[in-house]
C-alpha cells in the first residue's frame, strides 16, 4: 500500500522555465512559461520502487486558484495523460485573466486511482 504514496513535488524534476511574469513560486516544484506549465513525471514511488508513467499512472491533475489553499475539496481544472509533460493553461475554462496572480498545484493519479500529495503551490501570472 505504501508503494503508492509519493509526494509529487518532491518527485518531480522540473526545468527552470520561469519567466519574469511568473510571479514567483518554487522552481523546484513546477514551472510556467507564458501560458504553459511544465513538469517531469515522477520516476519512483516513496519506497524508491521504479515508477513508469505509461504503466503506473492514469495521469495528472492540475489545480489553479487565486489563493494558495489548494486541497482535496478543490476540483482539477485539467487532467493531462501520464505521457504529458506540459499543459497549455489557455485551455482552462473559464480563461485565466492577465495580470492576476494564480496558484498552481499538481498531483499524480495511479492506474489504481490512488493520488499523490499535492505539489507545493506555484505562484504565476499571465
Amino acid at each position: 500500500m505504501w508503494r503508492y504514496r509519493w509526494v509529487l513535488g518532491a518527485s518531480l524534476v522540473l526545468g527552470a522555465l520561469i519567466t519574469a511574469c511568473s510571479g514567483g513560486g518554487s522552481a523546484s516544484d513546477l514551472s510556467v512559461q507564458g501560458k504553459t506549465v511544465y513538469w517531469a513525471p515522477p520516476q519512483t514511488f516513496a519506497d524508491n520502487t521504479p515508477l513508469i508513467p505509461s504503466r503506473d499512472l492514469q495521469g495528472f491533475e492540475i489545480y489553479v486558484k487565486q489563493d494558495n489553499a489548494i486541497g482535496p475539496t478543490d476540483n482539477a481544472v485539467a487532467t493531462p495523460s501520464p505521457l504529458d509533460t506540459s499543459y497549455n493553461l489557455g485551455n482552462i475554462d473559464p480563461p485565466l485573466s492577465k495580470g492576476t496572480t494564480y496558484y498552481l498545484s499538481m498531483r499524480s493519479v495511479t492506474v489504481e486511482g490512488m493520488k499523490s500529495d499535492f505539489s507545493s503551490p506555484f505562484a504565476f501570472s499571465l
